[in-house]
């Protein structure tokens, strides 16, 4: 039976990144997150402090493809439209917002810091989300590996039936999101989860990222029109299992330490 709950802004699906991300990523991230926590402390924290933690300006990552690659799934228009704009975007808007909140924070101004709260969090995660995206698709046919396939199996009952239920989760998101497979460190197990907007994963469900779909228009509109559900069993076929397979041994590793 499943069990739907909702946390903040995201529907986390029971069957019953950092760890995904770079080494600089990861840094850039935790540095960035790392201080912005610490918010509701600005009155017993040093502000140079925090600041500090902020780290470099975030760059749009290089696709590890040709932006024709995906072709026919996803088209060459899509994919710069995609990147080189909308991803883009991303990263030129969390950039400018940090700069912001170095002032704030310089300036001992917590209501400036709140109210950028949204704006990071929205462009944050629109960076985070399709650093990872990107790395979900390969022009090459992958299959998972013996540990992934053997996880999904316990988690979900078949691969079937784990497709099927990422399908119907993600036809059900309303309006703008994503749909992810995460890693539910507590417990073990793998979940599926959608979240809103450009909501990152980890910071709104707790779940370690594995596999993410982006289900924004942009994604697919000019291609797909508005049938996502096409969108979806077409993208299904270009993903990278060797990568979705990699960060769940990753994880599982550090975990078992």
């Amino acid at each position: 039976m499943l069990v739907c709950s909702r946390v903040e802004s995201a529907l986390v699906v029971d069957p019953s990144m950092r760890c995904a991300l770079s080494s600089d990523q990861k840094s850039n991230f935790d540095g960035l997150f790392g201080g912005f926590s610490k918010m509701n402390t600005l009155k017993r924290v040093n502000p140079s402090r925090l600041v500090l933690q902020i780290r470099s300006k975030h760059t749009l990552p290089e696709l590890p493809y040709d932006y024709s690659a995906l072709e026919p799934t996803i088209c060459r228009e899509i994919m710069e439209l995609h990147h080189q704009k909308h991803h883009a975007g991303y990263v030129e808007a969390f950039n400018s917002a940090e700069e912001q909140l170095r002032e704030a924070l310089v300036n001992c101004n917590p209501n400036k810091v709140i109210q950028l709260g949204k704006i990071l969090r929205f462009n944050g995660g629109g960076h985070i989300n399709h650093s990872l995206f990107w790395e979900n698709l390969s022009p090459h046919c992958t299959a998972p590996s013996k540990a992934l396939e053997s996880g999904l199996k316990q988690n979900f009952y078949s691969k079937e039936d784990f497709k099927q239920l990422m399908r119907d989760t993600a036809l059900s998101v309303q309006g703008s999101g994503w749909i992810w497979l995460g890693w539910h460190k507590p417990s073990k197990t793998m979940k599926i989860a959608a979240c809103c907007n450009q909501d990152p994963l980890e910071a709104t469900t707790g779940l370690l990222p594995l596999l993410g779909i982006d289900l924004w228009e942009h994604a697919y509109y000019i291609q797909y029109k508005n049938d996502r559900a096409k969108y979806f069993d077409a993208l299904w076929e270009i993903i990278d299992w060797k990568m979705v397979s990699k960060r769940y041994e990753k994880l599982r590793c550090l975990i078992e330490k």
